[in-house]
């Protein structure tokens, strides 16, 4: 039997929401591996969807800028050791540099940077890195868009592509599209579609849900149908258009929906062509 140390059950734990002891007991029947315990775990009903155990900490801003005509957008995640020199306005002019060099140049800011950089750690005091960096320029007629949410902890960038150019100037398209950025933010969706989902991952899923209905008293073609419903659920999830619009003030409408609503109003045909989202230290 693998030898399960303190510090794996605790990671197994950290990452399930599962007590200590049905972790143990996860990694002694897999041999110690955490992949194996979390996808057990899952099948027996009792874990939640496994977060990242190497999540990282770090402090920071996340900050986005449009170029003056609007057909280009940049952000950027530049970290910092503690939230006090994160809220120190001369690290956010740092940020506020480097969103700059991202949005005219694009491309490995941090590599391009690592002068200033290197003075700025030295100026600050604390450790500092350009973690991440991302451009988008609009591609054909629609319209791009960013959000900056809980003061610098979460970015989005979003292009909504439409057929015709007086949609870009329509005030309800407009509002979409801000809207769609502020879904993304608060839903934190992992793809745009369900056809998006890679293979491998739709059937592990579809295992899982297989493995916990084990020994029920159904026919299969019902069991195949709860599968279904219970996948259903998972795209709702992680994929954007099937998400409930957060805004929805009664009745429930998905993201589908809502594009759909919107693209009858302006009768046009309205695509996400692409979205980012950036969150603090994930």
């Amino acid at each position: 039997m693998s030898n399960i140390t303190a510090a794996a059950v605790n990671n197994l734990r950290s990452m399930t929401g599962v007590g200590m002891m049905d972790c143990k007991k996860a990694l002694v029947e897999t041999g110690g591996d955490v992949d194996a315990a979390v996808k057990l775990l899952r099948e027996r009903g009792v874990a939640i969807a496994a977060k990242r155990a190497d999540k990282e900490a770090n402090q920071g801003l996340v900050a986005a800028k449009a170029s003056a005509d609007g057909s280009a957008l940049a952000m950027v995640e530049v970290n910092c050791e503690t939230d006090f020199v994160a809220r120190n306005s001369d690290f956010a002019a740092f940020v506020d540099q480097v969103v700059d060099k991202a949005l005219a140049a694009g491309g490995d800011v941090a590599a391009a940077m690592a002068d200033e950089l290197s003075d700025k750690i030295a100026a600050i005091g604390e450790n500092m890195r350009i973690r991440r960096t991302v451009r988008y320029e609009l591609s054909g007629t629609g319209k791009l868009a960013s959000y900056i949410h809980m003061g610098g902890k979460v970015g989005v960038l979003i292009e909504v592509g439409c057929t015709k150019a007086e949609t870009v100037s329509n005030p309800v398209f407009d509002e979409m599209v801000r809207d769609l950025c502020l879904q993304i933010a608060a839903a934190a969706p992992r793809y745009i579609a369900s056809g998006d989902v890679d293979a491998d991952e739709v059937a592990s899923e579809r295992a899982i849900y297989a493995k916990q209905m084990e020994g029920q008293n159904k026919p299969a073609n019902i069991l195949e149908k709860i599968i279904d419903g219970r996948m259903a659920k998972f795209y709702s999830e992680v994929c954007l258009l099937e998400q409930e619009f957060v805004k929805a003030a009664d009745a429930k409408l998905a993201v589908k929906d809502l594009i759909a609503k919107v693209a009858k109003d302006c009768g046009d045909t309205l695509t996400i062509k692409r979205y980012a989202r950036y969150q603090l230290g994930a």
